[in-house]
């Protein structure tokens, strides 16, 4: 008995059709494609989640943007990531600079070495009684 092709089936099959025992081509290439597609989006998530580290102006704005993403990396909650974006974003004003050229001003106005005023001068009270001992106290004498 020979087998003998149905007269409805097409006598030549689609390029994507293997014969049985070759190797699947489309099958290897597209599961290397996928493999290189997820990888790079898993680097341009990452990338994405690091923007606001790379942003941050000073050393400390880049340490709270850089604990609020991680915060978010682990927890999952996007707010973080948000707050840490626009953290990065806004440039925080430089306070303290003023104040120590106007501490270096007053110590040089009041004659002292540049750094070595004390944080707070003893009251007057205080630097009077270290300087001259109290006498002992006598006894009341009565008559």
């Amino acid at each position: 008995m020979s087998a003998s092709m149905n007269p409805l089936a097409p006598h030549t099959l689609p390029w994507f059709v293997t014969a049985p025992g070759d190797t699947d081509w489309l099958y290897a290439v597209t599961t290397l494609v996928v493999v290189v597609c997820v990888v790079l989006l898993g680097v341009f998530f990452f990338w994405l989640h690091s923007l606001p580290e790379r942003m941050g102006h000073k050393k400390l704005q880049f340490e709270i943007v850089a604990v609020l993403g991680l915060i978010s990396l682990f927890t999952h909650q996007h707010i973080f990531w948000i707050i840490g974006l626009l953290l990065a974003v806004i440039e925080i004003p430089d306070i303290l600079s003023p104040l120590r050229r106007i501490a270096a001003a007053a110590e040089r106005v009041a004659g002292l070495p540049p750094g070595d005023a004390p944080l707070l001068p003893p009251p007057p009270e205080a630097a009077q009684q270290q300087a001259e001992p109290q006498p002992a106290a006598r006894p009341v004498e009565h008559a």
